[in-house]
């Protein structure tokens, strides 16, 4: 059993408890271990009556309960789900249909106390009786992930995180924002090739319809010079920017899928790219200026697409499985 938070004595302390009351009375132990001395009794006479034993935790369930669900039935439950994968919903159906009727909920807490609530908890090797999904690319260009991350703009001489939260730059740069003079956001748009992971990212003002527009067109000039011609498919959340007629005439000739809204998962190599971004670019040094970590941004391009190791080409970066390389693409930096 486990002891909770605030109880005074743990097992070791109880066995204590009995080695100073062998030569000292109880009142007197009591008082130095900080229990009162009905508690020190209770523990001496559980180990006088049951050894050991008696100093562990016993379970508060009554001992009768006639209320309970028959172990049988138990039994039968758990044996659907294991065997069938069956749903709570699923098991209950089938009991009452065979004149069994157990409510949805007792069939939850059920599988909750046998540690089978889970599908995962069911086989432990990995086996389930249906395959996940999986969104894979074929080819480079047959994916093209578009999505657009909003982070806050850097004040000439650095924000907070260079001067401190209650540095006088930082209460100045407070002062600014309560009368309006906001410091305002960067909007990082981003576009990357789900089969070769090869990404491109642009700071821009805000994410409007046209703005999103004039990025794609740069960004297909961009995957052009890495041999995708082609972008098959563009997948992209539910934005306003991306749901604007602009956008659905700029499509040309390709696909345009838009996820299942409040699905990110569904757009997931842009969303991990935008953590990487975010992990690896936006927080990873302190930056005095949003034109300096513009100019960055510009070395971050070529460090994650010719440099960075993915894993998803062996530790090669995405460059590597781009259908050509070209000469004249600038691959190194000082």
């Amino acid at each position: 059993m486990k002891v909770h938070a605030n109880a005074p004595l743990t097992v070791e302390g109880r066995n204590r408890l009995i080695q100073r009351c062998r030569t000292r009375p109880i009142a007197h132990v009591a008082a130095e271990m900080g229990i009162s001395r009905a508690t020190a009794s209770k523990w001496v006479n559980r180990y006088r009556q049951h050894g050991k034993l008696g100093l562990i935790d016993h379970t508060s369930a009554p001992a009768r309960q006639p209320t309970a669900t028959p172990g049988r039935l138990v039994k039968r439950i758990e044996e659907m789900r294991r065997e069938h994968k069956w749903s709570a919903s699923r098991i209950a159906f089938e009991l009452h249909q065979d004149g069994t009727p157990v409510s949805r909920r007792t069939i939850t807490r059920l599988l909750a106390q046998l540690g089978l609530n889970r599908r995962k908890f069911i086989d432990p090797n990995g086996d389930y009786n249906r395959e996940p999904q999986k969104i894979v690319a074929k080819r480079p260009g047959h994916m093209v992930h578009i999505d657009v991350k909003k982070t806050g703009r850097i004040p000439d001489g650095g924000g907070w995180r260079v001067h401190g939260k209650n540095s006088p730059e930082a209460k100045a740069v407070a002062r600014t924002k309560k009368r309006g003079a906001k410091t305002g956001y960067v909007y990082l748009h981003s576009a990357i090739d789900g089969h070769s992971r090869l990404a491109y990212t642009e700071a821009l003002p805000d994410e409007k319809a046209a703005t999103a527009v004039a990025f794609l067109d740069r960004a297909r000039a961009w995957f052009a010079t890495h041999g995708i011609t082609r972008l098959e498919r563009i997948v992209t959340d539910n934005g306003s920017c991306y749901r604007a007629a602009a956008f659905a005439d700029a499509m040309g000739a390709s696909r345009h899928q838009r996820i299942t809204p409040y699905t990110p998962r569904h757009n997931g190599k842009i969303e991990r790219y935008n953590r990487i971004l975010a992990e690896e670019f936006l927080y990873a040094r302190t930056w005095y200026s949003e034109k300096e970590r513009a100019t960055a941004l510009e070395v971050w391009n070529l460090h994650y697409n010719y440099h960075r190791p993915h894993s998803a080409h062996g530790g090669q970066p995405p460059a590597s499985a781009t259908p050509s390389r070209v000469n004249n693409v600038l691959t190194s930096y000082t």
